[in-house]
């Protein structure tokens, strides 16, 4: 019937409005229950939207919906994530002529002379008081701008960060657009992120700097790639880099990328060591030269306002902390620790910890010493390894932390990713109970679906291979 395929669109948008509407203005985060079923109720629409849309009018139709929803929750204070309140602490830091890594928070509640706007009741909300701030520059930039402009306004605070990372969001969906066209990949696939709801409530909803850090990224891809910009691709990169350093992890990925490597005529070779001697020797150094040397220069410009005598050990102190101290819904890391409690008796965190990272960037290394013929076309199917790997091995992974792997699937065949972000919400049963409680059995369930899915697709792609 004629009027049906309207009647839907208007359904289905409604219906995105209100499920946005609750989880945004009115759950909170200890109401698990309410929260997963509605959180269910919006991927199960956002999934559906995605198989049934085909006609590019109704793909544009979802993705302006998509900007919609992240406009109305600009208005939303973060709910999920209490964040929010050290970014608040930075800011009033910052604004006081301040720098926030060279003192803990409790060191400024017990002096006599007390910064203006560093309240004990800001500090109550604190989840971190006894550790110091690990915000890079650009998050510390916005989070003074945001402080000078709501100097006692909590709510204020956050639409002005919001406001950043919606326009941060809208390019990033025009970014995809552009890339998925580049790359000649289905324009549909742009709805995956576009309506996600962890990418919806994550960043917009609870003011994660993901946002940036992805803009960033895919605006550095898409000047190299696209646009052939190798400069300013740099110095978007640097803005990637200084929004989150995770970015870091792919670097290595674009040296022989910027060297325009092409596959051997003469046959694969098979040592191993040989093999990467003759990709070594391919290098085009000008290029590799005059991108990290820009990357470095930007990077060096951003961090050198934060330098103080006390910034590279407090900084590193709290990245120690992150990979000594912090567990929060890991997978294979804690059944090394399981391991190590049945052999040693004690949590082996510290030790396990920084060999993990080790581990994680000698796979990435090897990873990219392997490729074939690497280009700017097979870079999105790297990155996802990359990222996946890290966080697989990782000991904390939050919810937010996913928005980098299901951007980067968007460009290949791979879709765990995407039911990685709707099973990762399970993780907020943790904080229905009484003192706060890691409930194993739903870690379990979440790694155990989202496995299978992964084992599953790299079989298929596998399989078809042969």
């Amino acid at each position: 019937m004629p009027y049906k395929r309207p009647l839907l669109l208007l359904l289905s948008t409604l219906t995105f409005l209100i499920l946005t509407w609750i989880l945004g203005f009115v759950i909170n985060r200890t109401q698990f229950y309410y929260l997963i079923i509605h959180y269910g109720l919006f991927f199960s629409l956002y999934l559906a939207v995605f198989f049934y849309s085909t006609k590019r009018e109704t793909i544009l139709f979802y993705t302006l919906i998509g900007i919609i929803l992240r406009f109305v929750l600009i208005f939303a204070f973060p709910n999920f994530s209490d964040d929010i309140y050290r970014f608040i602490w930075d800011g009033r830091l910052l604004v006081n002529g301040m720098n926030p890594f060279d003192h803990l928070p409790s060191y400024y509640i017990t002096q006599a002379s007390v910064v203006p706007g560093l309240t004990p009741e800001l500090y109550s909300h604190l989840n971190s008081p006894n550790y110091f701030t690990v915000y890079p520059p650009i998050n510390q930039l916005l989070f003074a701008i945001a402080a000078y402009f709501s100097p006692n306004d909590f709510a204020k605070f956050s639409i002005i960060l919001k406001s950043f990372l919606f326009l941060c969001e809208v390019g990033s969906i025009y970014l995809i657009i552009s890339l998925l066209k580049h790359f000649q990949l289905p324009e549909k696939n742009v709805l995956l992120y576009a309506l996600n709801p962890l990418i919806l409530l994550e960043i917009m909803g609870n003011v994660h700097f993901e946002g940036a850090m992805i803009f960033f990224l895919l605006l550095s891809i898409w000047l190299i790639a696209v646009q052939k910009r190798l400069a300013l691709s740099a110095m978007a990169m640097a803005g990637a880099i200084a929004s989150k350093l995770l970015p870091l992890i792919f670097l290595p990925f674009f040296i022989w990328r910027l060297s325009y490597v092409k596959e051997s005529s003469k046959g694969q070779i098979s040592n191993f060591f040989n093999r990467s001697i003759t990709k070594i020797k391919t290098i085009n150094w000008p290029r590799n030269l005059l991108f990290f040397s820009v990357l470095g220069g930007v990077l060096l410009g951003l961090f050198v306002p934060l330098f103080s005598g006390a910034f590279l050990s407090n900084f590193g102190a709290s990245l120690n902390l992150y990979f000594q101290k912090f567990e929060f819904n890991a997978s294979i890391y804690y059944l090394i620790r399981w391991l190590g409690f049945q052999y040693k008796g004690y949590n082996i965190i510290q030790t396990v910890g920084p060999a993990l990272s080790v581990f994680v960037l000698v796979t990435i290394l090897w990873k990219v010493l392997n490729e074939k013929a690497p280009n700017w076309n097979n870079l999105f199917p790297n990155l996802l390894f990359a990222i996946c790997f890290y966080l697989f091995l990782a000991m904390t992974i939050h919810p937010w932390y996913v928005a980098l792997p299901v951007v980067c699937c968007l460009f290949t065949r791979f879709r765990f990713p995407i039911l990685w972000s709707g099973l990762i919400f399970l993780t907020y049963i943790n904080y229905s109970y009484v003192g706060y409680l890691e409930d194993l059995w739903m870690v379990g369930i979440e790694y155990i679906l989202v496995g299978i899915f992964a084992f599953y697709e790299f079989y298929d792609m596998r399989y078809e291979a042969t």
